[in-house]
Protein backbone atom coordinates (compact mmCIF):
# COMPACT_ATOMS: atom_id res chain seq x y z
CA UNK A 1 0.00 0.00 0.00
CA UNK A 2 0.99 3.89 -0.75
CA UNK A 3 2.57 6.53 1.73
CA UNK A 4 0.31 7.32 4.52
CA UNK A 5 0.42 11.04 5.22
CA UNK A 6 -1.35 12.98 7.81
CA UNK A 7 -1.61 13.50 11.44
CA UNK A 8 -4.38 11.31 11.36
CA UNK A 9 -3.00 8.12 10.63
CA UNK A 10 -2.61 5.67 14.00
CA UNK A 11 -0.53 2.83 14.73
CA UNK A 12 -2.11 -0.47 16.01
CA UNK A 13 0.25 -2.83 17.70
CA UNK A 14 -0.28 -6.33 17.61
CA UNK A 15 1.94 -8.61 19.77
CA UNK A 16 2.85 -12.34 19.35
CA UNK A 17 0.09 -13.34 21.70
CA UNK A 18 -2.43 -11.46 20.73
CA UNK A 19 -3.22 -13.50 17.76
CA UNK A 20 -6.96 -12.89 17.36
CA UNK A 21 -8.86 -10.71 15.13
CA UNK A 22 -11.23 -9.67 17.99
CA UNK A 23 -8.78 -7.76 19.35
CA UNK A 24 -9.50 -4.65 21.04
CA UNK A 25 -7.02 -2.26 19.20
CA UNK A 26 -7.65 -3.49 15.93
CA UNK A 27 -11.67 -2.69 16.90
CA UNK A 28 -10.48 0.79 17.83
CA UNK A 29 -8.93 1.07 14.71
CA UNK A 30 -10.04 2.35 11.22
CA UNK A 31 -8.94 -0.08 8.78
CA UNK A 32 -8.95 2.69 5.93
CA UNK A 33 -6.31 4.68 7.31
CA UNK A 34 -4.37 2.84 10.12
CA UNK A 35 -1.50 1.07 10.23
CA UNK A 36 -0.80 -2.54 11.86
CA UNK A 37 2.57 -3.36 13.18
CA UNK A 38 4.02 -6.81 14.29
CA UNK A 39 7.43 -6.83 14.64
CA UNK A 40 9.84 -10.22 15.68
CA UNK A 41 12.32 -8.51 17.85
CA UNK A 42 15.11 -10.14 20.16
CA UNK A 43 14.32 -8.36 22.99
CA UNK A 44 11.25 -10.27 22.94
CA UNK A 45 12.70 -13.40 21.68
CA UNK A 46 15.52 -13.57 24.59
CA UNK A 47 14.72 -12.00 27.92
CA UNK A 48 14.47 -15.64 28.80
CA UNK A 49 16.18 -18.15 26.83
CA UNK A 50 13.03 -19.52 25.17
CA UNK A 51 12.22 -23.21 24.03
CA UNK A 52 12.96 -23.02 20.38
CA UNK A 53 10.00 -24.85 19.51
CA UNK A 54 8.20 -21.36 21.32
CA UNK A 55 10.20 -19.06 19.27
CA UNK A 56 9.21 -20.80 16.12
CA UNK A 57 5.31 -21.41 17.06
CA UNK A 58 5.21 -17.50 17.59
CA UNK A 59 7.29 -16.50 14.72
CA UNK A 60 5.42 -19.07 12.38
CA UNK A 61 1.99 -17.49 13.74
CA UNK A 62 2.63 -14.27 13.74
CA UNK A 63 3.57 -14.10 10.37
CA UNK A 64 0.66 -16.21 9.37
CA UNK A 65 -1.93 -13.75 11.50
CA UNK A 66 -0.06 -10.65 9.82
CA UNK A 67 -1.02 -12.27 5.78
CA UNK A 68 -4.91 -13.03 7.22
CA UNK A 69 -4.63 -9.28 8.56
CA UNK A 70 -3.68 -7.99 5.08
CA UNK A 71 -6.11 -10.45 2.95
CA UNK A 72 -8.54 -8.81 5.25
CA UNK A 73 -7.54 -5.15 3.93
CA UNK A 74 -4.96 -4.08 6.51
CA UNK A 75 -1.97 -2.22 5.77
CA UNK A 76 0.66 -4.18 8.06
CA UNK A 77 4.07 -3.58 8.87
CA UNK A 78 5.87 -6.46 9.36
CA UNK A 79 9.55 -6.85 10.82
CA UNK A 80 11.32 -9.91 10.81
CA UNK A 81 13.80 -10.92 13.09
CA UNK A 82 16.40 -10.41 10.36
CA UNK A 83 15.27 -6.79 9.97
CA UNK A 84 17.39 -5.88 12.87
CA UNK A 85 14.89 -4.01 15.23
CA UNK A 86 16.04 -5.15 18.68
CA UNK A 87 12.52 -3.76 20.74
CA UNK A 88 8.64 -2.97 20.01
CA UNK A 89 9.02 0.36 20.73
CA UNK A 90 12.05 0.78 18.01
CA UNK A 91 9.84 -0.90 15.57
CA UNK A 92 7.04 1.38 16.35
CA UNK A 93 9.15 4.57 15.93
CA UNK A 94 10.32 3.51 12.65
CA UNK A 95 6.79 3.26 11.38
CA UNK A 96 6.14 6.09 13.20
CA UNK A 97 8.78 8.22 11.23
CA UNK A 98 7.57 6.66 7.98
CA UNK A 99 3.79 7.60 8.50
CA UNK A 100 3.68 10.63 10.74
CA UNK A 101 1.74 8.89 13.51
CA UNK A 102 1.55 10.36 16.52
CA UNK A 103 -0.02 7.42 18.85
CA UNK A 104 -0.47 3.78 19.17
CA UNK A 105 -3.57 1.39 19.91
CA UNK A 106 -2.41 -0.92 21.77
CA UNK A 107 -4.36 -3.91 23.33
CA UNK A 108 -3.14 -4.27 27.32
CA UNK A 109 -0.01 -6.62 27.40
CA UNK A 110 0.16 -9.87 29.15
CA UNK A 111 3.33 -9.36 31.21
CA UNK A 112 4.37 -5.44 33.40
CA UNK A 113 7.63 -5.45 31.88
CA UNK A 114 6.69 -4.66 28.44
CA UNK A 115 3.31 -2.72 29.51
CA UNK A 116 6.21 -0.87 30.95
CA UNK A 117 7.93 -0.52 27.96
CA UNK A 118 5.01 0.56 26.27
CA UNK A 119 3.85 3.23 29.16
CA UNK A 120 7.76 4.82 27.85
CA UNK A 121 7.60 4.93 24.79
CA UNK A 122 8.29 8.01 23.00
CA UNK A 123 4.80 8.03 20.31
CA UNK A 124 2.55 8.06 22.62
CA UNK A 125 0.55 4.27 23.41
CA UNK A 126 -3.29 3.96 24.38
CA UNK A 127 -3.35 0.64 26.21
CA UNK A 128 -7.14 -0.89 25.91
CA UNK A 129 -8.09 -4.22 28.12
CA UNK A 130 -7.85 -7.24 26.83
CA UNK A 131 -11.42 -8.18 26.74
CA UNK A 132 -11.09 -11.60 24.94
CA UNK A 133 -10.84 -12.85 28.87
CA UNK A 134 -13.53 -13.69 30.61
CA UNK A 135 -13.17 -11.61 34.02
CA UNK A 136 -11.50 -7.80 33.55
CA UNK A 137 -9.39 -6.44 36.45
CA UNK A 138 -11.69 -4.29 37.67
CA UNK A 139 -14.14 -7.32 38.38
CA UNK A 140 -11.35 -9.43 40.04
CA UNK A 141 -10.51 -6.88 42.46
CA UNK A 142 -14.22 -6.40 43.23
CA UNK A 143 -14.47 -10.01 44.08
CA UNK A 144 -11.27 -10.08 45.82
CA UNK A 145 -12.35 -7.16 47.90
CA UNK A 146 -12.68 -7.78 51.95
CA UNK A 147 -12.01 -11.73 51.31
CA UNK A 148 -9.13 -12.90 53.91
CA UNK A 149 -8.74 -15.96 51.41
CA UNK A 150 -8.78 -15.48 47.41
CA UNK A 151 -9.63 -19.49 46.93
CA UNK A 152 -9.65 -19.87 42.92
CA UNK A 153 -12.78 -22.37 43.81
CA UNK A 154 -15.26 -19.41 44.57
CA UNK A 155 -14.10 -17.67 41.98
CA UNK A 156 -14.51 -20.26 39.57
CA UNK A 157 -17.89 -20.90 41.13
CA UNK A 158 -18.77 -17.46 40.06
CA UNK A 159 -17.21 -17.73 36.26
CA UNK A 160 -19.34 -20.89 36.16
CA UNK A 161 -22.51 -18.70 36.85
CA UNK A 162 -21.35 -15.58 34.46
CA UNK A 163 -21.38 -17.78 31.68
CA UNK A 164 -23.76 -20.49 32.14
CA UNK A 165 -21.32 -23.48 31.04
CA UNK A 166 -22.37 -26.68 32.90
CA UNK A 167 -25.39 -25.08 34.41
CA UNK A 168 -28.46 -26.67 35.50
CA UNK A 169 -30.54 -23.64 36.07
CA UNK A 170 -28.84 -21.55 39.23
CA UNK A 171 -27.50 -24.69 39.94
CA UNK A 172 -24.02 -26.69 38.69
CA UNK A 173 -24.53 -30.04 36.42
CA UNK A 174 -24.95 -33.45 37.94
CA UNK A 175 -25.10 -30.90 41.68
CA UNK A 176 -21.93 -30.61 42.26
CA UNK A 177 -19.46 -27.66 41.12
CA UNK A 178 -16.49 -29.60 41.23
CA UNK A 179 -15.39 -33.23 40.42
CA UNK A 180 -12.11 -33.26 40.64
CA UNK A 181 -12.10 -36.06 43.36
CA UNK A 182 -12.84 -38.63 40.40
CA UNK A 183 -10.13 -37.25 38.50
CA UNK A 184 -7.17 -38.56 40.57
CA UNK A 185 -6.40 -42.25 39.34
CA UNK A 186 -3.22 -43.90 38.63
CA UNK A 187 -1.26 -44.19 35.10
CA UNK A 188 -3.50 -47.08 33.43
CA UNK A 189 -1.71 -50.09 31.49
CA UNK A 190 -2.58 -48.86 28.33
CA UNK A 191 -3.36 -45.59 26.85
CA UNK A 192 -5.32 -45.22 23.36
CA UNK A 193 -4.98 -42.16 22.40
CA UNK A 194 -2.33 -41.15 19.96
CA UNK A 195 -1.50 -37.91 21.59
CA UNK A 196 -2.29 -34.21 20.20
CA UNK A 197 -2.74 -33.64 16.35
CA UNK A 198 0.28 -33.49 14.41
CA UNK A 199 1.16 -30.57 11.47
CA UNK A 200 3.25 -30.37 9.00
CA UNK A 201 5.71 -27.46 8.41
CA UNK A 202 4.48 -25.86 5.19
CA UNK A 203 6.38 -22.92 3.44
CA UNK A 204 6.08 -20.21 6.04
CA UNK A 205 6.57 -22.55 8.96
CA UNK A 206 9.58 -24.06 7.20
CA UNK A 207 11.43 -20.54 6.67
CA UNK A 208 10.70 -19.81 10.97
CA UNK A 209 12.21 -23.20 11.34
CA UNK A 210 15.76 -22.18 9.23
CA UNK A 211 15.43 -18.65 11.33
CA UNK A 212 15.00 -20.06 15.05
CA UNK A 213 17.89 -23.04 13.83
CA UNK A 214 20.62 -20.69 12.97
CA UNK A 215 20.09 -17.59 15.20
CA UNK A 216 18.97 -19.97 18.74
CA UNK A 217 21.15 -22.81 18.38
CA UNK A 218 22.17 -23.17 22.13
CA UNK A 219 19.04 -22.72 23.73
CA UNK A 220 17.84 -25.47 25.51
CA UNK A 221 15.12 -26.93 23.29
CA UNK A 222 14.68 -29.92 20.67
CA UNK A 223 13.30 -27.56 17.68
CA UNK A 224 13.07 -30.31 15.19
CA UNK A 225 10.29 -32.32 14.33
CA UNK A 226 8.11 -29.76 15.21
CA UNK A 227 4.01 -30.54 14.79
CA UNK A 228 2.30 -27.39 16.33
CA UNK A 229 -0.79 -25.84 14.51
CA UNK A 230 0.20 -22.36 13.52
CA UNK A 231 -2.96 -20.47 12.36
CA UNK A 232 -6.59 -20.41 13.83
CA UNK A 233 -7.71 -23.55 11.44
CA UNK A 234 -4.94 -25.67 12.81
CA UNK A 235 -6.31 -24.93 16.51
CA UNK A 236 -9.62 -25.37 15.84
CA UNK A 237 -8.41 -29.04 14.34
CA UNK A 238 -6.35 -29.32 17.50
CA UNK A 239 -9.08 -29.42 19.50
CA UNK A 240 -11.73 -30.81 17.94
CA UNK A 241 -9.47 -33.80 17.48
CA UNK A 242 -9.17 -33.54 21.60
CA UNK A 243 -12.90 -33.56 21.95
CA UNK A 244 -13.16 -36.58 19.80
CA UNK A 245 -10.28 -38.80 20.55
CA UNK A 246 -9.13 -37.60 23.84
CA UNK A 247 -11.64 -35.69 26.13
CA UNK A 248 -14.05 -39.16 27.10
CA UNK A 249 -10.96 -40.52 29.71
CA UNK A 250 -9.06 -36.96 30.25
CA UNK A 251 -10.93 -36.47 33.33
CA UNK A 252 -9.72 -39.81 34.94
CA UNK A 253 -6.25 -39.67 34.19
CA UNK A 254 -5.54 -36.09 33.79
CA UNK A 255 -2.81 -36.31 37.09
CA UNK A 256 -0.93 -39.57 35.66
CA UNK A 257 2.88 -40.15 34.46
CA UNK A 258 3.66 -42.14 32.36
CA UNK A 259 7.41 -42.55 31.05
CA UNK A 260 6.61 -43.66 27.60
CA UNK A 261 4.23 -41.53 27.28
CA UNK A 262 3.84 -37.84 26.99
CA UNK A 263 0.30 -37.10 26.60
CA UNK A 264 -2.08 -39.25 27.77
CA UNK A 265 -5.33 -37.96 27.13
CA UNK A 266 -4.31 -34.31 27.70
CA UNK A 267 -5.40 -31.86 25.01
CA UNK A 268 -2.34 -29.62 24.31
CA UNK A 269 -4.08 -26.74 23.38
CA UNK A 270 -3.01 -24.22 25.85
CA UNK A 271 -0.37 -22.99 23.58
CA UNK A 272 -3.60 -21.77 20.78
CA UNK A 273 -5.10 -20.36 23.80
CA UNK A 274 -3.09 -18.41 25.15
CA UNK A 275 -1.30 -17.11 21.58
CA UNK A 276 -5.07 -15.81 20.80
CA UNK A 277 -5.50 -18.25 17.73
CA UNK A 278 -8.13 -20.11 20.26
CA UNK A 279 -10.68 -18.56 21.76
CA UNK A 280 -11.47 -19.74 25.41
CA UNK A 281 -15.60 -19.86 24.57
CA UNK A 282 -14.76 -22.23 21.59
CA UNK A 283 -13.16 -24.24 23.44
CA UNK A 284 -15.23 -24.59 26.57
CA UNK A 285 -18.22 -24.38 24.47
CA UNK A 286 -16.94 -28.01 22.25
CA UNK A 287 -16.58 -30.09 25.43
CA UNK A 288 -19.57 -28.78 26.87
CA UNK A 289 -21.50 -29.64 23.84
CA UNK A 290 -19.63 -33.02 23.90
CA UNK A 291 -21.52 -33.51 27.43
CA UNK A 292 -24.88 -32.82 26.26
CA UNK A 293 -24.25 -35.33 23.41
CA UNK A 294 -23.75 -37.94 25.66
CA UNK A 295 -19.92 -38.31 24.29
CA UNK A 296 -17.77 -36.89 27.24
CA UNK A 297 -18.46 -37.50 30.81
CA UNK A 298 -19.13 -34.81 33.80
CA UNK A 299 -16.07 -35.68 35.56
CA UNK A 300 -13.56 -34.83 32.33
CA UNK A 301 -15.57 -31.71 30.78
CA UNK A 302 -16.21 -30.34 34.39
CA UNK A 303 -12.26 -30.71 35.01
CA UNK A 304 -11.85 -29.34 31.07
CA UNK A 305 -13.89 -26.47 31.52
CA UNK A 306 -12.20 -25.65 35.19
CA UNK A 307 -8.87 -25.11 33.82
CA UNK A 308 -9.62 -22.39 31.32
CA UNK A 309 -12.89 -20.45 33.32
CA UNK A 310 -11.33 -21.18 36.79
CA UNK A 311 -7.29 -21.52 36.97
CA UNK A 312 -6.17 -19.45 34.06
CA UNK A 313 -8.76 -16.59 34.42
CA UNK A 314 -7.35 -16.85 38.57
CA UNK A 315 -4.26 -16.75 36.66
CA UNK A 316 -4.59 -13.37 35.33
CA UNK A 317 -6.58 -12.00 38.16
CA UNK A 318 -3.90 -12.41 40.53
CA UNK A 319 -0.69 -11.50 38.06
CA UNK A 320 -2.11 -8.14 37.90
CA UNK A 321 -3.95 -7.84 41.38
CA UNK A 322 -0.39 -8.35 43.21
CA UNK A 323 1.91 -6.49 40.77
CA UNK A 324 5.21 -6.32 39.15
CA UNK A 325 6.65 -7.39 42.27
CA UNK A 326 5.12 -10.15 42.75
CA UNK A 327 7.56 -12.40 40.42
CA UNK A 328 10.07 -11.60 43.62
CA UNK A 329 8.43 -12.62 46.44
CA UNK A 330 10.23 -15.37 48.52
CA UNK A 331 8.61 -15.66 51.78
CA UNK A 332 10.56 -18.93 52.24
CA UNK A 333 14.23 -17.60 51.93
CA UNK A 334 14.70 -20.06 49.32
CA UNK A 335 17.69 -19.11 47.35
CA UNK A 336 19.78 -22.30 46.01
CA UNK A 337 20.58 -22.17 42.20
CA UNK A 338 18.66 -23.60 39.84
CA UNK A 339 20.77 -26.89 39.71
CA UNK A 340 21.99 -28.15 36.09
CA UNK A 341 19.81 -31.01 35.94
CA UNK A 342 16.61 -28.68 34.63
CA UNK A 343 18.63 -27.95 31.71
CA UNK A 344 18.91 -31.77 31.13
CA UNK A 345 22.31 -32.67 32.92
CA UNK A 346 22.37 -36.46 34.04
CA UNK A 347 20.20 -37.39 37.01
CA UNK A 348 19.22 -40.66 38.07
CA UNK A 349 16.07 -39.72 39.55
CA UNK A 350 13.55 -41.03 36.64
CA UNK A 351 10.47 -38.73 37.37
CA UNK A 352 12.65 -35.86 37.10
CA UNK A 353 14.82 -36.72 33.70
CA UNK A 354 11.85 -38.22 32.24
CA UNK A 355 10.17 -34.18 32.87
CA UNK A 356 12.66 -32.57 31.90
CA UNK A 357 13.38 -34.91 28.60
CA UNK A 358 9.86 -33.90 27.66
CA UNK A 359 10.01 -30.60 27.77
CA UNK A 360 13.38 -30.72 25.80
CA UNK A 361 11.70 -32.22 23.04
CA UNK A 362 7.91 -31.24 23.42
CA UNK A 363 8.06 -27.54 24.73
CA UNK A 364 5.31 -28.96 26.78
CA UNK A 365 5.09 -31.01 30.07
CA UNK A 366 1.15 -31.46 31.94
CA UNK A 367 0.00 -30.08 35.08
CA UNK A 368 1.46 -32.69 37.34
CA UNK A 369 4.83 -33.04 35.80
CA UNK A 370 5.08 -29.41 36.40
CA UNK A 371 3.46 -29.24 39.66
CA UNK A 372 4.62 -32.46 41.22
CA UNK A 373 7.96 -32.97 39.78
CA UNK A 374 9.66 -30.47 38.78
CA UNK A 375 7.86 -28.21 40.93
CA UNK A 376 8.16 -29.85 44.11
CA UNK A 377 11.71 -30.73 43.99
CA UNK A 378 12.64 -26.88 43.52
CA UNK A 379 10.48 -26.30 46.20
CA UNK A 380 11.58 -28.84 48.32
CA UNK A 381 14.86 -28.07 47.63
CA UNK A 382 14.90 -24.66 48.13
CA UNK A 383 15.69 -23.52 45.09
CA UNK A 384 15.19 -19.59 44.36
CA UNK A 385 11.80 -19.02 43.37
CA UNK A 386 12.76 -16.30 40.72
CA UNK A 387 15.31 -19.02 39.21
CA UNK A 388 12.61 -21.46 39.22
CA UNK A 389 9.80 -18.65 37.25
CA UNK A 390 12.95 -17.92 34.84
CA UNK A 391 12.98 -21.52 33.59
CA UNK A 392 9.10 -22.34 33.51
CA UNK A 393 8.93 -19.19 30.93
CA UNK A 394 11.82 -20.32 28.80
CA UNK A 395 11.13 -23.64 28.32
CA UNK A 396 6.99 -24.36 27.48
CA UNK A 397 5.25 -22.84 24.46
CA UNK A 398 2.54 -21.51 26.84
CA UNK A 399 4.14 -19.71 28.56
CA UNK A 400 3.66 -16.09 29.39
CA UNK A 401 4.08 -14.27 32.86
CA UNK A 402 0.49 -13.45 33.72
CA UNK A 403 -0.07 -17.19 33.69
CA UNK A 404 3.16 -18.87 34.23
CA UNK A 405 4.23 -16.49 37.18
CA UNK A 406 1.09 -17.16 39.53
CA UNK A 407 1.52 -20.80 38.86
CA UNK A 408 4.80 -20.83 39.90
CA UNK A 409 5.59 -18.55 42.26
CA UNK A 410 2.20 -18.84 44.32
CA UNK A 411 1.17 -22.28 43.73
CA UNK A 412 4.18 -24.05 42.89
CA UNK A 413 6.79 -22.56 45.09
CA UNK A 414 4.44 -21.19 47.79
CA UNK A 415 6.73 -18.27 47.58
CA UNK A 416 3.58 -15.91 47.84
CA UNK A 417 3.06 -16.83 51.30
CA UNK A 418 -0.44 -18.29 50.38
CA UNK A 419 -1.89 -15.84 48.26
CA UNK A 420 -2.77 -18.78 45.86
CA UNK A 421 -2.00 -22.11 47.62
CA UNK A 422 -3.71 -22.93 51.07
CA UNK A 423 -0.84 -24.97 51.34
CA UNK A 424 2.79 -25.54 49.73
CA UNK A 425 2.24 -28.67 47.05
CA UNK A 426 5.05 -30.72 48.57
CA UNK A 427 5.22 -34.59 49.11
CA UNK A 428 7.67 -37.71 48.92
CA UNK A 429 8.15 -40.26 46.81
CA UNK A 430 4.97 -42.09 47.24
CA UNK A 431 2.88 -39.70 45.41
CA UNK A 432 4.52 -39.70 41.91
CA UNK A 433 5.05 -43.95 42.76
CA UNK A 434 0.91 -44.01 43.02
CA UNK A 435 0.51 -41.69 39.95
CA UNK A 436 3.58 -42.73 37.36
CA UNK A 437 5.49 -45.63 36.66
CA UNK A 438 9.02 -44.24 36.79
CA UNK A 439 9.82 -45.55 40.49
CA UNK A 440 9.60 -49.07 38.77
CA UNK A 441 12.52 -48.23 36.82
CA UNK A 442 14.11 -45.63 38.92
CA UNK A 443 18.01 -46.15 40.30
CA UNK A 444 16.61 -45.00 43.89
CA UNK A 445 13.94 -47.17 45.74
CA UNK A 446 11.15 -45.11 46.59
CA UNK A 447 10.09 -47.25 49.55
CA UNK A 448 13.43 -46.97 51.05
CA UNK A 449 13.21 -44.68 54.11
CA UNK A 450 17.46 -44.50 54.34
CA UNK A 451 20.38 -44.72 52.59
CA UNK A 452 21.90 -43.34 49.32
CA UNK A 453 19.74 -45.36 47.01
CA UNK A 454 16.41 -44.41 48.97
CA UNK A 455 14.55 -41.82 46.90
CA UNK A 456 15.71 -38.11 47.42
CA UNK A 457 11.93 -37.15 47.59
CA UNK A 458 11.51 -38.51 50.74
CA UNK A 459 14.30 -37.15 52.73
CA UNK A 460 13.79 -34.12 51.19
CA UNK A 461 10.18 -34.06 51.82
CA UNK A 462 10.85 -34.47 55.96
CA UNK A 463 13.72 -31.71 55.70
CA UNK A 464 11.73 -29.38 54.31
CA UNK A 465 9.02 -29.59 56.70
CA UNK A 466 11.70 -29.43 59.46
CA UNK A 467 12.99 -26.28 58.28
CA UNK A 468 9.58 -24.58 58.00
CA UNK A 469 8.11 -26.24 61.06
CA UNK A 470 7.43 -22.83 62.30
CA UNK A 471 5.37 -21.33 59.62
CA UNK A 472 3.22 -24.60 58.77
CA UNK A 473 2.80 -26.87 62.07
CA UNK A 474 -0.09 -25.04 62.84
CA UNK A 475 -1.61 -25.43 59.00
CA UNK A 476 -4.39 -27.78 59.47
CA UNK A 477 -3.84 -29.50 56.20
CA UNK A 478 -0.32 -30.02 57.49
CA UNK A 479 -0.40 -30.92 60.42
CA UNK A 480 -0.71 -34.67 60.78
CA UNK A 481 2.25 -34.49 58.83
CA UNK A 482 3.97 -33.24 62.09
CA UNK A 483 2.32 -35.45 64.22
CA UNK A 484 3.95 -38.85 61.75
CA UNK A 485 7.85 -36.91 61.78
CA UNK A 486 7.19 -36.14 65.45
CA UNK A 487 6.74 -40.11 66.34
CA UNK A 488 9.64 -40.79 64.45
CA UNK A 489 12.55 -42.20 66.36
CA UNK A 490 15.47 -39.21 66.77
CA UNK A 491 18.01 -40.95 65.55
CA UNK A 492 16.08 -42.20 62.48
CA UNK A 493 15.21 -37.91 61.78
CA UNK A 494 18.75 -37.17 62.34
CA UNK A 495 20.08 -39.51 59.79
CA UNK A 496 17.04 -38.39 57.40
CA UNK A 497 18.26 -34.75 57.55
CA UNK A 498 21.60 -35.51 57.49
CA UNK A 499 20.61 -37.46 53.90
CA UNK A 500 19.00 -34.56 52.55
CA UNK A 501 21.76 -32.75 53.55
CA UNK A 502 24.03 -34.06 51.82
CA UNK A 503 22.20 -34.88 48.61
CA UNK A 504 21.67 -31.31 48.42
CA UNK A 505 25.49 -30.29 48.70
CA UNK A 506 26.30 -32.93 46.06
CA UNK A 507 23.56 -31.17 43.86
CA UNK A 508 24.98 -27.92 44.02
CA UNK A 509 28.75 -28.61 44.04
CA UNK A 510 27.65 -29.89 40.28
CA UNK A 511 27.56 -33.65 40.77
CA UNK A 512 24.91 -35.58 39.19
CA UNK A 513 22.29 -36.65 41.27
Amino acid sequence: MGQHTGAMVKLVLVLGDQLSPELSALREADKTRDVVVMAEVMEEASYVPHHPKKIAFLFAAMRKFAAELRADGWDVRYFTLDEGHTSIVSALLAVAGDTGAAEVLATEPGEWRVISALEDSPVPVHQFPDDRFLCSHTEFDAWAEGRKQLRMEYFYRDMRRKTGLLMDGDQPEGGKWNYDHDNRKPAPDEVTHEGPLQFQADETTGEVLDLVEARFADNFGTLRPFSFATDRAGARAALTHFIDQALPKYGDFQDAMLTDNRFLYHSVISMYINAGLLPWREACDAAEAAYRAGHAPLNAVEGFIRQIIGWREYMLGIYFREGPDYMHRNVLGHTRKLPALYWGADTRMKCMSTAVAATRDEAYAHHIQRLMVTGNFALLAGIDPFEVHEWYLAVYADAYEWVEAPNVIGMSQFADGGIVGSKPYVSGGNYINKMSDHCKTCAYKVKEKAGDDACPFNALYWAFLNRHRERFAKNPRMAQMYRTWDRMDDTHCAEVLERADRFLAKMEQGESV
